[in-house]
């Protein structure tokens, strides 16, 4: 029995040096380094019948990369590493439930927002990826009217997307 003692002492530092030492060298985000330090975003190009999403995309896209801080956003292209370019192709509307009363009718529709994002390094005039499409989708429940719903929804639907476009630009695997 007083021999057990010490042995499980003994296993128990040994399990903490090993958890220790195994923790030593993380580091909390990623440690790639992105091949440019500024970024211009041009204004987003649009090719759908949403004439609101143009403006609200790129506002949320240029948010989410400041708000990342890994990148410095400048105001031209002469100015910047990298552009990034931003072609709204897709947005649609899919019935997700109908009413309880009239099944004709829907409810609830899902709502796709869907960017083309080309990024091109502006110093070796390469493109870093090229036509990447990036969607989202949200929920739009009808019940205070269709077009009053979709139009609630596009915000979020824009924050949501900017912050997908950002990753998309900014990690680097």
């Amino acid at each position: 029995m007083s021999l057990r003692l010490p042995v499980l002492g003994l296993l128990a530092a040994l399990l903490c040096c090993c958890g220790w030492a195994g923790c030593s060298h993380y580091q909390l985000g990623t440690r790639g380094q992105l091949t440019f330090a500024t970024l211009y975003v041009e204004p987003a190009e649009n090719t759908t019948l949403l004439p609101q999403a143009r403006a609200l995309l790129s506002t949320q896209v240029r948010e989410a990369l400041a708000r990342d801080g890994r990148v410095t956003l400048v105001n031209s292209a002469e100015a910047a590493d990298a552009t990034l370019r931003l072609v709204i192709r897709d947005y649609h509307r899919d019935m997700a439930s109908v009413q309880e009363r009239d099944t004709g009718l829907a409810r609830k529709f899902m709502l796709t927002l869907g960017v083309d994002c080309t990024l091109r390094d502006n110093r070796s005039g390469k493109d870093l990826f090229t036509n990447r499409r990036v969607t989202t989708q949200r929920d739009a429940f009808t019940d205070g009217g269709q077009l009053q719903s979709e139009y609630q929804a596009l915000p979020l639907l824009a924050e949501s997307l900017g912050q997908k476009i950002a990753h998309a630009v900014l990690d680097v695997w």
